[in-house]
């Protein structure tokens, strides 16, 4: 059975546990519980698990209301009683949204006949629970959306950005650490799985090498469990990065990051004194967050996704893209397709930029391409999938393929190579055009096909009416999807 058919398995399990008023998320959670039981067997470190609470134990119990018990007492009582640090923070203040003891015997039942591995013997653990949380993701009642970007984008955010071995990489806006952990599979995937590394050099990949933050809890749990699913023991911090603690996370190689959209609750501004503008957005405090958190080598770089309101709001927004001009190469922007993540209709960009080692004058120039104008409604019909980058990493590498970056391409910018892709989506403005622009990068957009030219408009009154029946076409589908709802 494959990673995906086992994770339609679980995830269908969900709807045996409807009468027991468990909602989608809840469920997550429940099976991130349960699950990291069986994981303490399969990767032999049942020691860390009190010996009254181990996996087989609840397996071979006959009484469903007596292992329901001892359930809720584990998860009460085992961030006390294990001496591993993992095992506290995935646990802490754990509680079960079952409420019938069968529901919970069906789970244990189910996960315990799962085989974990495939023919190959690879252990798909980790791929599973991944689903598990994508399926989760696009579950609108869950609201888990805004933790999970698309694993199309993130992997070819990573390839781009070119991980090393002995790198320090980040996301400050961790969710379930999705980007960390593709980063550490593309240094996987070229380094047979670590296993030409020394001790040493493999105890810094699996544990010092990628690290996050993540501000809500039961994000921060799916995050810890996610990293161990993948094998890395990874520091991931349950924690604010707008507040005082963000200070610390500095000195980086590499930062990959979907901050989370919108203001800051309440229209306060964050309680960091290190950041020169102060500004109740949090995509734009983020943003000074990551480039200052960077390296001043050179070499240390980022891919963060943001929303279009980045790139032309005033005031601060002016200011601090000014000053990330300054403060780094910002070389390229992606204008990414509206329908790719969960919240539709949010615009967004990728900014890749490299911190320099000065403070000034570090953006000669901007290149930008259109990945939004004239493209597909990605969706159910559509599906959004790396070959939709295929043009783009092509422009982005100079001619390069996405195969070969997998493969050879080291991540340096070849502007002259750039100049010779002929792409009417990919074009180069230059630091002073932009600056006449007031700093603003909401630019490199195409024309839109939709928009005819005002020759071809014909009269205002046929205008009007096939506005009026396209309307009225909206409305009966609309009215459709809702009679089908309900």
């Amino acid at each position: 059975m494959s990673a995906e058919e086992i994770a339609n398995k679980l995830w269908n399990l969900c709807n045996v546990l409807r009468d027991d008023g468990v909602t989608y998320h809840q469920y997550l959670n429940e099976l991130t519980y349960i699950l990291f039981l069986k994981l303490s067997e399969v990767k032999d470190f049942e020691e860390h698990i009190p010996e009254e609470y181990r996996w087989r134990d609840f397996v071979d119990e006959h009484d469903n209301n007596e292992a329901f018990v001892r359930y809720r007492k584990f998860l009460a009582e085992v961030s006390n009683e294990t001496s591993s640090e993992s095992i506290k923070e995935i646990y802490t203040n754990a509680s079960t949204s079952l409420r019938k003891p069968v529901n919970f015997n069906t789970l244990v039942q189910a996960i315990d006949k799962i085989d974990w591995y495939e023919q190959d013997d690879r252990d798909v653990m980790g791929d599973i629970y991944e689903s598990l949380l994508e399926k989760n993701a696009g579950e609108k009642k869950s609201g888990a959306g805004q933790y999970f970007t698309p694993r199309p984008l993130i992997n070819i955010m990573v390839d781009l950005m070119v991980p090393k071995l002995g790198e320090r990489w980040n996301d400050p806006a961790a969710g379930t650490f999705g980007f960390m952990i593709s980063a550490d599979k593309y240094l996987r995937d070229k380094t047979d799985n670590y296993y030409k590394l020394s001790d040493k050099e493999r105890k810094f990949q699996e544990e010092e090498a990628f690290s996050g933050v993540e501000l809500v809890s039961d994000a921060h749990r799916l995050a810890l469990m996610n990293a161990r699913l993948h094998g890395m023991e990874s520091k991931i911090y349950l924690g604010d990065t707008l507040t005082d603690f963000g200070k610390s996370l500095k000195n980086f190689d590499g930062v990959l990051a979907n901050p989370p959209f919108g203001t800051k609750k309440g229209g306060e501004k964050p309680s960091r004194d290190d950041l020169t503008f102060l500004s109740s957005n949090k995509q734009l405090n983020f943003l000074q967050h990551i480039y200052r958190s960077l390296k001043k080598n050179g070499e240390a770089r980022a891919a963060v996704v943001l929303p279009d309101n980045v790139l032309f709001e005033d005031g601060d927004g002016q200011r601090i893209r000014k000053d990330l001009m300054d403060k780094c190469n910002l070389h390229t922007i992606l204008r990414l397709p509206t329908g790719i993540f969960y919240a539709a209709g949010v615009k967004t960009n990728v900014l890749f930029f490299t911190r320099g080692k000065t403070e000034t004058n570090n953006t000669q120039g901007v290149w930008f391409y259109d990945m939004r104008t004239n493209t597909p409604n990605y969706g159910k019909r559509t599906p959004f999938t790396e070959t939709a980058f295929t043009d783009f990493v092509k422009a982005y590498t100079g001619g390069v393929t996405v195969e070969t970056v997998e493969q050879d391409y080291d991540g340096s910018i070849d502007h002259a190579k750039r100049l010779a892709i002929k792409d009417e989506r990919w074009q180069y403005l230059s630091r002073d055009t932009i600056a006449k622009k007031n700093d603003s990068l909401d630019l490199g957009l195409i024309a839109d096909d939709s928009i005819s030219n005002s020759e071809d408009l014909g009269e205002p009154v046929d205008i009007a009416k096939e506005a009026m029946a396209e309307l009225k076409s909206i409305t009966a589908q609309l009215q459709a999807m809702i009679t089908e709802l309900q």
